[in-house]
């Protein structure tokens, strides 16, 4: 499986509903509190070309968006492909 990253806050409804799926369908990630490491948020906007909102999610180094983005692919059952 390939890896993924989430940039979160602990106080995002968003952030809890992308780490929900991911954990539901099996997936292990790391995370990354913005929160708690301002390093941390610049190196998420940088990373996502400019995105500035939680969660920032990236399956095997690329940026995918955000939760609804997360759900997008997996109406549209892609994510399975792209987590392969």
């Amino acid at each position: 499986m390939k890896p993924v990253e989430i940039y979160t806050t602990p106080i995002c409804g968003y952030c809890t509903a992308a780490k929900r799926l991911l954990s539901n369908k099996g997936v292990e990630f790391t995370e990354y509190n913005v929160m708690t490491s301002p390093e941390k948020r610049t190196e998420m906007t940088q990373r996502s070309n400019g995105g500035r909102t939680v969660p920032q999610i990236f399956i095997d180094g690329k940026a995918i968006g955000g939760c609804d983005e997360l759900f997008g692919l997996e109406g549209d059952n892609v994510l399975d492909k792209m987590l392969a």
